[in-house]
């Protein structure tokens, strides 16, 4: 907030639910020798999550199964998961990888044809193969990922993010969310939920809508710098004013909302605007050819917010890794688009100097099975798929857990969703069970009652 403004985070959180909502963070900001926010010493001070809307195969890309590969058109050895399309599960018939699977660097990880740039950093990426999450429905499995919740309205990760930590620049939103997945949850997947709504992520663009028309909505003013000034203040004055007499938190994070705004106008454009990046640095995300220009354009713009101080960052693509017929194409297409903007992202950020303290979070909502569904398409699984991070305080060159033999079911270092959300945290100096918000009689937080830091995975 403003100097000017009457109001702090702490008295907002105060006036909320009867100042419930001020306890956890009071819990929170008192963590001795360090900023506020923090339970822990930091690993990464900002998330880029890079979401990939429909559930991508992992035994098509990370997850590399010889023994389905040489089983090929047998019949699966034991009972396919339930809920699944039933001439799937009839026929239960193994569907080995189009693609070869071939080791990669030093560490030696699998990785398919189908990402061939991103293989090439697998020395600097940790492959989770052991996910699990609650969901066989893509509605119910992005809302998990997105918020730790299935079905009810839930803060989104981001949101807790912003409301544990607060902004590191004061002229730019915590959270930021571009090109968010406008099906399967929408808003949601972005919103603060029953947080106080400053810490609702501000999107970038719509789903499906080309990156190099994307911006702030409603952020540009058609008045001069000293009349909008004028106008602000004005306005400001009649919302504190309203404030003081009903004490009603929803129009404190319409106050901070509106100033952020405010100071975005002169401090995002410079930020959104990429044309300025030299052209080498365009070529390496893919910007200009026709393929990979629009994933690109959303990777580049990531790591500029990331650089600018904002501290989770989701990028999606739409909805199109959702290959029930057709796993050829659709994935070769989908593939092609982001593998050269993600490899892009990882090698700036790391020559940059930024990789160290930039956590990395790559993955859909679930996998795919390694049965056919059709003649030449796989069914969603939640059972046990693949997600990999970068950075931030994870170790590289690590293949973290493992699915059975056909790349089915997790079965050794199970990782479920609570679980990834509460690294997540606690590589950004947050303490899952600590971060805690009082609503409707109980105090909520983003991992329900569940939920172990993964500690496998640190470096």
């Amino acid at each position: 907030m403003t100097a000017s403004s009457d109001f702090s985070r702490r008295a907002a959180l105060k006036a909320a639910a009867c100042g419930f909502g001020s306890v956890a963070f009071s819990g929170i900001s008192t963590a001795a020798a360090l900023p506020r926010g923090l339970h822990h010493a930091p690993r990464a001070k900002r998330v880029i999550f890079l979401f990939m809307h429909g559930g991508p195969s992992q035994v098509d890309t990370f997850d590399y199964k010889p023994r389905l590969q040489a089983e090929d058109g047998r019949k699966l050895p034991f009972a396919p998961a339930k809920n699944l399309d039933p001439s799937a599960t009839s026929q239960a018939k193994l569907l080995g990888s189009p693609w070869k699977f071939r080791q990669h660097g030093e560490s030696g990880l699998w990785g398919s044809e189908l990402f061939p740039q991103v293989s090439k950093r697998l020395d600097d990426i940790c492959v989770i193969r052991s996910m699990q999450s609650k969901g066989q429905s893509h509605g119910q499995a992005v809302c998990m990922i997105h918020t730790g919740a299935d079905n009810f309205v839930r803060p989104s990760v981001g949101a807790w993010v912003s409301y544990g930590l607060g902004a590191e620049n004061a002229d730019l939103p915590a959270f930021v969310s571009i090109s968010p997945p406008a099906t399967h949850g929408g808003p949601r997947n972005y919103g603060s939920a029953f947080l106080p709504a400053a810490h609702q992520g501000v999107t970038v663009g719509r789903a499906g809508k080309l990156a190099k028309d994307a911006g702030f909505r409603f952020l540009r003013s058609d008045s001069d710098a000293g009349r909008q000034q004028r106008k602000m203040e004005l306005i400001q004055a009649m919302n504190r004013g309203h404030y003081e007499r009903v004490r009603h938190a929803p129009v404190e994070g319409m106050i901070q909302s509106m100033e952020l705004a405010f100071r975005m106008q002169s401090a995002a454009p410079a930020v959104m605007d990429i044309e300025g990046e030299p052209e080498h640095i365009k070529t390496l995300y893919g910007i200009g050819d026709e393929v990979t220009d629009n994933y690109g354009r959303q990777c580049l713009l990531a790591r500029r917010f990331a650089e600018a101080g904002v501290r989770y960052i989701q990028v999606s693509t739409p909805n199109v890794w959702d290959q029930h017929s057709n796993l050829v194409s659709g994935h070769e297409k989908n593939a092609a688009a982001v593998d050269r903007p993600i490899a892009g992202l990882l090698v700036d950020l790391k020559q940059r100097g930024l990789l160290e303290d930039t956590l990395v979070v790559w993955g859909g909502e679930f996998g795919r099975t390694p049965i056919v569904q059709g003649a030449n398409g796989r069914d969603h699984n939640p059972q046990g798929f693949t997600m990999w991070l970068a950075g931030g305080g994870v170790k590289g060159g690590l293949a973290y857990g493992e699915t059975d033999d056909y790349g089915y079911y997790a079965v050794r270092d199970k990782v479920h969703m609570h679980d990834l959300h509460a690294t997540i945290l606690h590589l950004m100096g947050i303490d899952h069970l600590r971060l805690t918000y009082r609503h409707a009689g109980r105090d909520f937080r983003l991992t329900d009652v569940y939920g172990e830091v993964v500690a496998g995975i640190m470096a």
